[in-house]
C-alpha cells in the first residue's frame, strides 16, 4: 500500500465526508426545495444547469450521433458537492460569475478548459466591505512565503482554498476540533496526497509521519493544533497568518506552545478574550491538560499569597520586637 494511503489512515485527518454522489438530479432538486432549511440561492435554478451534471458521479446526454441518450462517469475532479456549495462562502453566487458563459452550452468547448481563474484579489481586493479581512495584508504575506515560489507551476489560493466549499468560520470553543480539522485538511490535501503534490514538484514523496518523528505524542499534536502554528509566521494583524516558512524555521521547541505566553495565543485561540486568560489557568485547559510552564499561576492568588506571607513576617516582626521590648 502506498504511503499516501497510510498517512490518510493514521491521520484521520483528511476529509471526514466524501462527495455525496450517486443521487439523480430530479430527487435532489425535489429535496432541495421542499427543505426549508437548505440556503435559497438566487441562481438555483441557472447553477441547477451545472449541477445536473457536475452535481453526481454519472451524468446523462443525448448523443445526436447515435441517436439515444448515453450515460457516462464524471471525472471526480469536476464534481462538486451541492451541500458543500450552499454551505460555503460563495453560496450566492451563479457558476457563470467565475467561469464563462460558453459553459451553459452542452458540449463544452475544449478551449474553455484553458480559460483563465480569478485570484482572491480580482474580487476581495480594494473593497471596504471585506477591508476587516485584509485581503492585501494576505497577498503580501502569500507572496513572501515558500508557496509562491511555486505559483509559475501553477500554485494560485484554490491550491488551498476550494471556492466551491470553501467555509470560512469564527472559531469558538465548540468548534474547535472541526476548525482544526478543516485547516489541517487544507495541507494535507496536497501534502498527504501524492498524486495531487506532484502537480507542484518534482520533489520526492515525504514521508509526513518520520519528518514529525521527533514531536512526542505525534496523534494527540496532530488532533489539537493546526499545522500552520508551527509553519506560519505570527501575525497578530491576520485571522489566519499565510506566510509559509521554510521547514529550517518551523517551531520545534516545547516551551513556545507549553508555556503561560504561548504563541497559540496569538493564532490557534486568538478569538479568546484577554479577560478569560488573565487568570493563568487557562492555558492549561486549552491544552487538555498537558504541563504549562506557568500555567497554575493566578494573578490573585500571587496577591493573595503575597499579603499573606507579609502578614506572617509582621506578626513574626512584631513578636521579636515585643521579646526585646520586654527584656
Amino acid at each position: 500500500m502506498r504511503f499516501t494511503r497510510s498517512v490518510i489512515i493514521l491521520f484521520l485527518l483528511i476529509s471526514t465526508s466524501s462527495v455525496h454522489a450517486g443521487f439523480f438530479y430530479r430527487d435532489r432538486h425535489e429535496a432541495v426545495i421542499q427543505d426549508t432549511a437548505v440556503f435559497k440561492s438566487p441562481f438555483f435554478d441557472d447553477n441547477e444547469r451545472c449541477f445536473k451534471c457536475h452535481g453526481q458521479n454519472r451524468y446523462e446526454y443525448t448523443n445526436e450521433n447515435l441517436g439515444r441518450q448515453v450515460k457516462a462517469m464524471m471525472f471526480s475532479e469536476r464534481i462538486v458537492d451541492r451541500d458543500k456549495f450552499y454551505d460555503s462562502n460563495h453560496r450566492s453566487f451563479s457558476c457563470t460569475d467565475c467561469h464563462s458563459e460558453e459553459y451553459t452550452t452542452f458540449p463544452h468547448s475544449g478551449q474553455l478548459r484553458m480559460e483563465q481563474q480569478y485570484n482572491c484579489l480580482d474580487c476581495h481586493g480594494g473593497d471596504d466591505k471585506f477591508a476587516k479581512y485584509n485581503f492585501e495584508a494576505i497577498d503580501s504575506e502569500y507572496q513572501a512565503s515558500v508557496h509562491y515560489k511555486l505559483e509559475e507551476e501553477g500554485f494560485t489560493c484554490w491550491k488551498c482554498h476550494n471556492p466551491h466549499t470553501y467555509k470560512l468560520e469564527v472559531r469558538t470553543s465548540s468548534n474547535l476540533k472541526e476548525a482544526i480539522l478543516y485547516d489541517n485538511n487544507i495541507c494535507l490535501n496536497c501534502h498527504a496526497n501524492f498524486d495531487r503534490f506532484q502537480l507542484l514538484t518534482d520533489r520526492k514523496e515525504i514521508n509526513i509521519l518520520a519528518r514529525h518523528e521527533w514531536l512526542p505524542n505525534q496523534s494527540a499534536h496532530f488532533k489539537s493544533v493546526r499545522c500552520i502554528e508551527c509553519h506560519t509566521e505570527a501575525n497578530h494583524e491576520l485571522l489566519v497568518s499565510h506566510q509559509i516558512n521554510p521547514k529550517e524555521k518551523a517551531v520545534r521547541k516545547c516551551n513556545e506552545c507549553h508555556s503561560q505566553n504561548s504563541l497559540l495565543m496569538s493564532s490557534l485561540y486568538k478569538f479568546e478574550s484577554r479577560e478569560q486568560r488573565k487568570d493563568g489557568f487557562f492555558n492549561g485547559i486549552i491544552l487538555n491538560e498537558s504541563y504549562v510552564i506557568g500555567a497554575n499561576r493566578n494573578q490573585y492568588l500571587n496577591v493573595f499569597s503575597l499579603i499573606l506571607f507579609g502578614l506572617v513576617i509582621l506578626i513574626i516582626g512584631g513578636h521579636i520586637f515585643f521579646r526585646i521590648f520586654k527584656k
